[in-house]
C-alpha cells in the first residue's frame, strides 16, 4: 500500500505559469484539491518538493515562497484537505545570491528533498511514489529509491493518481 505520496508543485499541482511567487498567479491544475482530500482521507502522506531556484535568482524570497503554500494550505482548508508537509531547494548554480548559488543535494534532479521527508516522516520509499512534469522529477524519485516516479503531462490529476493507488490496493 502506498504511505505518501511526493509531488511537484509547479505544472502538477498548478499551472506552469513561469516563476511563481505571487498569490494572484496561482490556478490549481484540475483535481488537484481533489487529489490532496484524496491522500487525506486514505492516509497517505501529501508532501510537497519542489525547486525554488528563482531564491537564488532573486526574483523572490522564501519568505513569499511560504507565502504561497500558506495559501495553498488556506486553499485546500477550505476543500477539507491539507499538505502534510512543503520541501523545497532555494539553490541554483546560475543564481546571483552567492548563498543559494551552489550545486546541492536537495536541486532535484538530486534526491535530498525526497530523503529528507522520508527521515521526517519515517516514510518507507519501496512504499512511495512521485508526480513529476519533468525528468529532473523523475530523477529524484529514482535516485530515492521510490518504488515509482509518474510523468503527470495534464488532464486530471485525480485520475492519473487513483490508477496508481487503486491499483495497489
Amino acid at each position: 500500500m502506498i504511505q505518501a505520496i511526493f509531488f511537484d508543485r509547479d505544472g502538477v499541482l498548478n499551472e506552469e505559469v513561469g516563476y511563481l511567487w505571487e498569490i494572484e498567479r496561482f490556478k490549481w491544475i484540475d483535481g488537484a484539491r481533489d487529489t490532496i482530500k484524496f491522500c487525506n482521507e486514505r492516509g497517505i502522506l501529501a508532501i510537497v518538493v519542489t525547486n525554488q531556484g528563482g531564491i537564488a535568482k532573486n526574483l523572490y524570497t522564501s519568505r513569499e515562497v511560504d507565502n504561497l503554500h500558506d495559501f495553498m494550505q488556506k486553499s485546500l482548508a477550505e476543500f477539507g484537505a491539507h499538505i502534510d508537509a512543503f520541501y523545497y531547494c532555494p539553490h541554483h548554480p546560475e543564481g546571483t545570491i552567492k548563498e543559494f548559488s551552489v550545486k546541492c543535494s536537495c536541486r532535484k534532479p538530486e534526491p535530498g528533498l525526497i530523503l529528507r521527508a522520508c527521515e521526517d516522516f519515517k516514510i518507507n520509499p519501496k512504499r512511495a511514489i512521485m508526480f513529476g512534469d519533468t525528468e529532473r522529477d523523475i530523477g529524484a524519485a529514482k535516485a530515492a529509491g521510490l518504488k515509482a516516479g509518474i510523468f503527470f503531462t495534464g488532464g486530471n490529476l485525480l485520475e492519473k493518481v487513483r490508477q496508481h493507488v487503486e491499483g495497489e490496493s
